[in-house]
């Protein structure tokens, strides 16, 4: 008895088998990924808003200090968000309110900072 002939494998995939499984599971992850990737965007915009809240507290007291405008010192010294920075002072602090910007439509606040220093004489 002759053995059976070899058939050359198929170059199509079987019914039911597991080609293309690692392209849909990249797709269901990529909107995770994505979101991910928002909320890092994010957050290192509000820390930098925060920083920028620091200096621009530190600039306006520095400012009071000596007899000049805070806000207007807080305004320049701003990195971020110094045109719609709040500034308030009381004696020789100044506190500082800068909005944190943001990527997406929705607002996410405003981050804030105080400084303190004794008027020069």
């Amino acid at each position: 008895m002759p053995p059976p002939p070899l058939v050359p494998p198929s170059p199509l995939p079987l019914p039911g088998g597991d080609a293309g499984q690692g392209s849909v599971e990249l797709v269901a992850l990529l909107p995770v990924l994505g979101l991910l990737v928002l909320a890092l965007l994010q957050a290192t915009l509000a820390g930098f808003a925060a920083w920028s809240a620091g200096t621009a507290a530190r600039a306006g007291a520095r400012a009071a200090a000596v007899g000049r405008d805070p806000g207007a010192a807080v305004r320049r010294a701003a990195p971020i968000g110094g045109a719609r920075a709040v500034v308030r002072r009381e004696g020789d602090t100044v506190h500082v309110r800068l909005p944190v910007p943001s990527i997406l439509p929705v607002s996410f606040g405003s981050v804030g900072a105080v400084a303190r220093l004794e008027a020069q004489r």
